[in-house]
């Protein structure tokens, strides 16, 4: 949910693709107890557009993808990886998902022991749109600040203009 300053609810999301997997000897099934959401939703905050997703959803970059078109400058991720998944894979997909949107990413990374002998990976971090890690909590409880230069962002995507070189959309994504 993103929450208002005046405390007003103003967007839920509901995570879309739900972990159910084995990792090591442990077996998650989110699936067993919460449904899957279906909508992709943005809200505009200040100036900006941000673009929510939940944990698992980062391995679906068409979810990226799809914020990114809606208008996203800003992707928020809050997320419970696995210890052995975060090790081998958040960091380069936090950081792969800003790149290929030219977006800001923050990623909130739950850290820690879980009731159920299972450990969330952290490493909370803040990515710019060139990939570049601007702030980040590695494996303790914290906090993860960093100024967004968003003219620095516009400058990139004028030399860089990649969302507007893209020739695959709509339909044509499922046939490619």
């Amino acid at each position: 949910m993103v929450i208002a300053p005046d405390g007003r609810q103003v967007a839920t999301y509901r995570k879309i693709h739900l972990f159910d997997v084995t990792v090591g000897e442990h077996q998650y099934r989110e699936s067993a107890g919460t449904l899957p959401g279906e909508d992709v939703v943005t809200v505009d905050v200040a100036d900006h557009r941000l673009g929510l997703a939940i944990c698992y959803d980062l391995r679906f970059p068409e979810l990226f993808r799809a914020l990114s078109a809606r208008g996203a400058d800003i992707l928020t991720l809050p997320a419970a990886f696995t210890a052995p998944t975060g090790a081998a894979h958040w960091e380069i997909l936090v950081r792969a998902r800003a790149i290929e949107n030219q977006a800001f990413v923050l990623a909130a990374g739950q850290v820690g022991m879980h009731a159920t002998g299972t450990a969330s990976f952290g490493h909370s971090m803040i990515v710019d749109p060139w990939g570049v890690v601007l702030a980040q909590v590695t494996d303790d409880v914290g906090v993860a600040v960093a100024d967004l230069d968003f003219a620095g962002r516009d400058t990139l995507m004028a030399r860089l203009p990649v969302l507007h070189h893209r020739r695959l959309h709509s339909g044509a994504d499922e046939r490619a």
